[in-house]
């Protein structure tokens, strides 16, 4: 999971709910300081939060981009059920085109940005309606599936979920974390796992380990592209993602001292390289 090293958003940030055709979702909302340069959709990955963009809050907002964070459905703070069927992929993908709609972008669009699972839900929105949406950044989200050793880990996290509570998972998850991950650890973590619905992780998980290669299709669909990644990945090798940039025909970056979350581990260099991006269309 992402780490944000706080839960604290920014003074430039404001939480509210956003209110969408679909119902209403948790959002963290900078609006853009100076001249103003488009908005931003950002959508957490598998176990995340809003409160993941945390720091590429006040970087983007200052670059002129109102930026907006959300919890999808049955994550952390926004509303779900505990019927897995609404959990599909292609329900997720309505939300996001219809939050994209609530936002009232200015012409041109929103700049569509997933991380992790996330970039796989924002890819199923775009395949269903691209109108929305100025550009699409995949950040660590690979082409297909997640590598054989993560399929294992979110098929022994469902079976999990199906038996234990969320406070067992959690407890268990910890006894095995590294020594040098108790250091990131805290209260607000464990607040956001118990928050979310069993249902929303299994669904999704089981996602993970399916999704098939539909990367042809967003090829296609003609919007502007970046995959961004850490110099490491254990969920999507890093040459899997440079093999996918080249097949979209997209711009590619990597963040120097980056794994699979760059938005927490080099906020800075990821808030420049995204700005880079839209501010060159």
């Amino acid at each position: 999971m992402s780490r944000p090293h706080t839960f604290t958003p920014p003074p430039c940030a404001h939480a509210h709910r956003l209110r969408t055709a679909r119902g209403d979702f948790a959002v963290l909302d900078a609006p853009p300081s100076g001249a103003v340069r488009g908005t931003a959709l950002l959508l957490p990955g598998y176990t995340g939060s809003k409160e993941d963009f945390v720091a590429l809050l006040e970087p983007l907002s200052a670059a002129g981009y109102r930026t907006v964070a959300v919890d999808g459905r049955g994550q952390y703070e926004s509303e779900g059920t505990d019927r897995q069927e609404a959990y599909e992929q292609g329900e997720l993908a309505r939300d996001v085109l219809a939050q994209a709609a609530a936002l009232e972008a200015a012409e041109g669009g929103v700049h569509l940005l997933g991380h992790s699972l996330g970039g796989q839900i924002a890819r199923a929105a775009v395949l269903l309606d691209a109108s929305p949406f100025r550009s699409l950044t995949l950040m660590s989200s690979g082409p297909a599936e997640v590598v054989e050793a993560q399929q294992l880990k979110v098929k022994m996290l469902g079976d999990a979920l199906a038996t234990l509570t969320m406070a067992q998972v959690w407890d268990a998850m910890r006894a095995f974390d590294p020594p040098e991950d108790a250091a990131t650890d805290g209260e607000d973590l464990r607040r956001r796992w118990l928050r979310h619905r069993p249902a929303q992780l299994i669904a999704t998980g089981r996602q993970l380990a399916t999704e098939p290669d539909r990367v042809a299709e967003l090829a296609a669909a003609g919007l502007p592209l970046h995959v961004l990644s850490g110099e490491r990945d254990d969920v999507w090798p890093v040459p899997l993602l440079d093999e996918m940039a080249i097949r979209l025909d997209a711009r590619r970056t990597r963040i120097t001292g980056a794994e699979h979350s760059p938005n927490t581990d080099r906020p800075q260099e990821t808030a420049a390289a995204l700005v880079a991006f839209w501010n060159g269309l």
